[in-house]
């Protein structure tokens, strides 16, 4: 049987579309309320101006196309960030910083990969512009966890990274040559100790520097001895202090996998029964007209992934039989109720997937 979509998409059936709808609205809702504001960027711009915002950002995951139009190259957006930075550099420069945004959408990736098959993903998040400081870290962190909570995710925990800490060491205390960095770093992500001995075995310590948030912060601060990374360590803290016990933390400070353009922070959020990340934040820098360039701070959760299993909305559908006053429907409605009326006289609750029917002017439980 020929395939009726491509390899990585899919369409999202009742009730699983309803479910994810009320998922993205009540995450929203929890953004809204710390004074995020939607944008809704368009699913394709012009490349350049796509993949020119971000900081060492590129769009290489995204799926390319001529206008017939304007003859000029189009990217549909492989991620929503990019688009909220345009925005903020540009239809909203003018605004007082700071600029909180929040947006949700579809995104689409050219390839997909084996541990994330899907190529179509929905994406909701937020970002801050105009600040680069504990404070902003704080709320974005915040606002990321709470927004989990109002998805209804259990056990949320976030584990922290600081993705500039290897070249930082490497522009100070412990310099490393240029053409050993990048293999460097890699070592470190894949936490091979005998790959980073055989590199810069002064960077060894930073392998066992992973873990629960408490003992891991204790290693890299006794590791810090000249004060290289105290402003970075006490700027974590202070964000860890203001999470509190509300999530259980850890601590990877080398992971630079899906970290390319953050600066000093980043975040992996999880939670549930998922192996997966749900999202991703931390601090990077927005490339504005003529080359000046603005902090920011940020996350994204991955829609598909919030959802649980059973579907996050139950069916409760009211069957209103044949002949049933509109008014009575309007009632019910008003209510609360998700009301489905029989057109004919020989249509069932059953044919129409209800779990409860009107009768004698209330719902009854099928």
């Amino acid at each position: 049987m020929t395939a009726l979509l491509p390899e990585g998409l899919r369409d999202r059936l009742p009730p699983f579309a309803d479910g994810a709808a009320a998922v993205e609205a009540r995450v929203l809702a929890a953004i809204h309320a710390h004074g995020y504001e939607r944008v809704d960027p368009p699913l394709a711009e012009f490349a350049e101006g796509l993949g020119s915002r971000l900081k060492a950002g590129a769009l290489h995951d995204a799926v390319r196309y001529v206008d017939p139009v304007s003859q000029r190259t189009l990217a549909i957006r492989p991620d929503l960030t990019a688009q909220a930075a345009r925005i903020a550099a540009t239809r909203m420069a003018h605004h007082p910083r700071p600029v909180r945004l929040s947006y949700a959408g579809s995104v689409l990736k050219l390839r997909a990969s084996q541990l994330s098959p899907a190529r179509e993903t929905r994406q909701i998040g937020a970002e801050l512009f105009g600040l680069d400081s504990v404070a902003a870290a704080q709320e974005v962190a915040t606002v990321a966890i709470e927004a989990l909570a109002a998805a209804g995710v259990p056990q949320p925990s976030i584990d922290f990274t600081l993705p500039d800490l290897v070249d930082a060491l490497a522009a100070g205390p412990l310099p490393v040559a240029a053409d050993v960095l990048e293999r460097l770093r890699e070592r470190l992500d894949a936490k091979d100790a005998g790959g980073v001995a055989a590199l810069a075995p002064a960077y060894l310590p930073l392998v066992e520097a992973a873990g629960p948030f408490a003992p891991a912060m204790e290693r890299l601060r006794a590791f810090d001895r000249d004060g290289t990374l105290a402003s970075r360590l006490d700027g974590l803290a202070a964000i860890a202090a203001a999470l509190g016990d509300r999530v259980a933390m850890t601590l990877d400070p080398t992971e630079r996998h899906g970290f390319e353009y953050q600066t000093w922070l980043g975040f992996s959020l999880f939670g549930g029964t998922a192996t997966a990340e749900l999202g991703r934040g931390g601090t990077y820098m927005v490339v504005h007209e003529g080359g000046a360039e603005e902090a920011a701070t940020g996350f994204s959760l991955y829609a598909d992934r919030l959802l649980g299993d059973p579907p996050a909305a139950v069916r409760r559908r009211l069957f209103l039989p044949h002949g049933t006053p509109a008014e009575a429907g309007a009632a019910m409605r008003a209510q609360g109720w998700v009301t489905v009326a029989a057109l004919e006289p020989g249509d069932t609750p059953e044919a129409q997937l209800c779990t409860h029917l009107y009768a004698q002017g209330d719902a009854r439980a099928l």
